[in-house]
């Protein structure tokens, strides 16, 4: 005869978010999560939902991984460089709003996530998962390629790391995303097609410091039905590039290495 479970629902709350492993970041099954805290797929299904709903962990598919609860106890992203991205780059994307009048967001790379550094958002818009601050997984996300694809070595970090589906249309084949990051490098921008969020779609171009890898980038999206990335390719592409002049042009002094 088995001993009842006599924890309380709080108690199987934070077994169930200690349960979450640093290797963790492409997401764990409910199944594997019942196993790591001896509950019932049912209760620890039911306890998930609910700390989804208070942001205490983030739901991708079928898999889970803490969410933006963790993220605001534990500002890693206000590194200085995050704190540049955001006060040099951000009156560009103000400018690219004005020439799009589409949402529009401004982010870079902490490890293999993108932190949103500023988002400025259209009347016509569809709801997004970004939020100012914030982290998603950047393989399922234009301005997360649009920087991946000149670092190899993320690249392989990120497919090592795994590559959970958050919609039908995520990437997760090894392959096929090498594939379209190499055409995201050779092309100048990458696009989110529904990968992140069904029904939207974006297009995302990088900005440079000194080196070959990006700092940041910025994103037009819109409503996947209505939404044409190619018709903001030359305006993003324009505005990004007079951004890694004064990126550049900004960070120079306050980095005499170059690494900026």
């Amino acid at each position: 005869m088995t001993n009842p479970d006599t924890r309380s629902s709080v108690d199987k709350a934070f077994s169930l978010l200690r349960a979450f492993k640093p290797g963790d970041a492409a997401g764990v099954g409910v199944s594997e999560l019942a196993r790591r805290t001896d509950l019932s797929k049912s209760t620890a299904h039911r306890l998930l939902n609910t700390l989804v709903k208070n942001g205490a962990v983030q739901r991708a598919g079928e898999v889970y991984r803490l969410g933006a609860l963790f993220t605001e106890l534990n500002r890693e992203e206000t590194t200085k460089q995050g704190e540049l991205v955001s006060e040099i780059l951000t009156p560009f994307l103000a400018a690219l709003f004005e020439r799009t009048r589409n949402t529009v967001h401004l982010g870079y790379l902490i490890g293999t996530d993108v932190s949103y550094a500023n988002k400025l958002f259209s009347v016509s818009g569809v709801s997004t998962p970004s939020r100012i601050g914030g982290r998603v997984p950047g393989y399922a996300t234009g301005v997360g390629k649009a920087i991946m694809a000149w670092d190899k070595d993320l690249i392989e970090a990120t497919i090592h790391k795994g590559m959970s589906s958050w919609t039908s249309n995520t990437i997760t084949d090894p392959d096929e995303f090498r594939a379209v990051l190499a055409k995201a490098r050779e092309e100048g921008v990458a696009y989110d097609r529904e990968e992140i969020s069904t029904g939207l779609s974006c297009v995302a171009a990088p900005i440079f410091g000194r080196g070959p890898i990006p700092v940041a980038a910025m994103s037009v999206s819109g409503p996947t039905d209505t939404f044409k990335p190619e018709e903001h390719i030359t305006v993003l592409k324009k505005i990004c590039a007079t951004a890694t002049k004064a990126y550049r042009a900004a960070t120079r002094e306050q980095d005499p290495d170059g690494r900026a």
